[in-house]
């Protein structure tokens, strides 16, 4: 279309000017620019209006708000964009702007700033605080794993789980890249975490830095920071962090190094369990030792004190015995009586009824003594110290059967916290007898000609099972077919 001629006679209006100017800049076509953002200003609206310049010019910009909304990154003054977009005039004021419709950083791309402002948000909202990690459980009873059933991730967790210490493995299969593997990881962590486990291993088998961008994306870092149950971070190599590897409580570089982190080694427990005993064996034998120590030390203690009271009550009768006789009440009797008979005789010289009276005041006197006698005393001592006697041996004999019935049962619980104990009722451990330390524990673990090992009170053999006979429905597994995996 050609432009409309201008005349001094037939001059344009400006508006004919302007939308001439803005179909000229149309006919350009989408243009790349770079140059630094300024004026940045983000109204309601959502759209966004800004500059771009350098050294000579400057050069207004707006982007749409439905192209806002597609941007990996926020725009911030003073960045330099490559910006893709149309030139127009703006009819109002009659000004040149660019009308973007992408814009993306100059130098780094747009996904590392992105993923660089996502981690500095989280970041500073403490979701990789160390104060939230959580300690992971020593001995999980179930384990959860997020990842591909196809992937090699799986097959390495579950051969180092049953080679270290067998646990329940609960497998939530699910894409780990692509544009559905976020939702499918969020969705699958969530069912494992109904399912019920102890704790969760996410992850995947390595691979590039763009492989491993579903374990960037916010909403599964927020999935691993909010999860219930502690969560192990399994994704990529030592080279390679995601954000969930800085959201999960902990961090392993590969599936396998995962594994080693949730399960112990059941050869170091069953050591360090064999260690436990021995030591619980020496401290109980100690115990008791020292418990009869004590307690012939209280029996000697007892016999001694029980032989030495009958021999203090003896000394202090003794010694009753010594003052009544040295207060002599017979000697003061016979020379009252002797007294008597010389008052008698010289009463007689006075006259009977004096006699009389003399003999009836001696009689009270003879009553007074026998009352204030201290035979009765002594009696009454005498039963009062046997009685003592008897109780105190009647104690000591209930004291010595009472530290023979404690001894008796603290030699009773340490049988019966002896393992040995089980097999000397007749019990037996079966275990196959190709050295592995597992007992079976169920008959569904048998089947016909199968060698096992009996571990018996004494010793141990090896025998052949003949026939299996399960309690319920079901039947034993055949020689041919292979045992289920624990």
């Amino acid at each position: 279309m050609s432009a409309p001629v201008s005349t001094r006679d037939r001059p344009l209006g400006i508006a004919a000017v302007v939308r001439l100017a803005g179909r000229t800049l149309d006919g350009l076509g989408l243009l790349w620019l770079e140059g630094e953002i300024t004026q940045l200003a983000r109204p309601a609206s959502g759209h966004l209006y800004f500059s771009l310049r350098d050294r000579d010019a400057v050069l207004p910009a707006v982007l749409w708000s439905r192209d806002v909304a597609r941007l990996r990154f926020t725009p911030e003054s003073g960045q330099r964009l490559r910006v893709r977009g149309r030139l127009g005039v703006y009819d109002r004021d009659g000004k040149m702007q660019l009308y973007a419709d992408f814009l993306e950083p100059a130098g780094a791309g747009s996904a590392a700033l992105a993923l660089a402002q996502l981690k500095q948000k989280l970041a500073d909202e403490g979701i990789f605080d160390a104060a939230r990690k959580r300690p992971l459980p020593r001995f999980p009873r179930r384990i959860g794993v997020v990842t591909s059933r196809s992937g090699a991730a799986i097959h390495d967790i579950i051969q180092t789980v049953q080679r270290r210490l067998p646990t329940p493995i609960l497998i939530a299969d699910c894409a780990v890249q692509g544009p559905n593997a976020p939702r499918q990881l969020m969705a699958a962590m969530a069912m494992v975490v109904r399912a019920g486990v102890d704790v969760l291993i996410i992850g995947r088998g390595g691979g590039a830095a763009t492989d491993l961008s579903a374990f960037n994306v916010e909403n599964v870092v927020r999935t691993v920071s909010r999860c219930p149950v502690p969560v192990i971070s399994a994704v990529g190599h030592e080279i390679d962090l995601t954000l969930c590897d800085l959201a999960a409580d902990a961090r392993a570089s590969t599936p396998t190094a995962a594994a080693e982190l949730v399960v112990p080694v059941r050869a170091e427990l069953m050591e360090h369990l064999t260690k436990d005993r021995r030591r619980l064996d020496r401290e109980l034998r100690m115990r008791l030792d020292r418990e009869r120590m004590e307690l012939d030390a209280r029996t000697a203690a007892l016999h001694t004190a029980g032989a030495r009271a009958p021999q203090r009550r003896r000394e202090l009768l003794a010694a009753l015995r010594r003052r009544l006789d040295a207060a002599a009440p017979r000697r003061r009797i016979a020379d009252q009586r002797a007294a008597l008979a010389g008052l008698e005789r010289a009463l007689l010289a006075h006259g009977p009824s004096r006699v009389a009276a003399a003999r009836g005041a001696l009689r009270e006197l003879e009553r007074r003594l026998d009352a204030a006698s201290p035979r009765d005393r002594l009696a009454r001592h005498r039963a009062a110290l046997t009685g003592l006697i008897h109780r105190h041996d009647d104690a000591a004999r209930a004291l010595v059967r009472s530290r023979r019935a404690q001894l008796g049962e603290l030699a009773g619980g340490l049988a019966a916290l002896s393992p040995l104990a089980v097999l000397e009722r007749g019990y037996a451990v079966v275990r196959r007898p190709d050295g592995a330390r597992a007992a079976l524990r169920t008959a569904s673990q048998l089947h016909a000609r199968m060698k096992i090992q009996l571990q018996l009170h004494g010793g141990s053999a090896i025998a052949q099972i003949e026939s299996v006979h399960l309690d319920g429905a079901g039947a034993p597994p055949s020689a041919s077919e292979p045992e289920d995996a624990a």
